[in-house]
């Protein structure tokens, strides 16, 4: 009895994550864009903060605007609107239409 099998990628999973949007930094999108948190990519303590913003992972936001290259980035959430530092605005990875 030999035991082996070859090994099958799976190839039925392919076609699903096209269907799920684009992943993008925060950074990247444009003004007005909306989209859904995919990731937060840090540690523990970013998450908390961002928590606390009422950020995380399946949060819809809309990106508002973008005020220089390196500077703060607006976004709405809910209802409030929030300026986040640019260095959290790209450790945010967003999942858009």
């Amino acid at each position: 009895g030999d035991m082996h099998h070859p090994v099958r990628p799976v190839s039925r999973a392919r076609p699903l994550i096209k269907n799920m949007g684009k992943k993008i930094s925060l950074l990247l999108m444009k003004e007005k864009q909306k989209g859904k948190i995919s990731l937060i990519d840090g540690g523990f303590a970013l998450r908390n903060r961002m928590m606390s913003m009422g950020l995380y992972e399946g949060r819809e936001i809309t990106k508002l605007s973008h005020f220089a290259l390196r500077g703060p980035v607006a976004i709405k959430v809910g209802r409030s609107v929030i300026a986040l530092g640019h260095g959290m605005a790209s450790k945010i990875i967003m999942e858009t239409e």
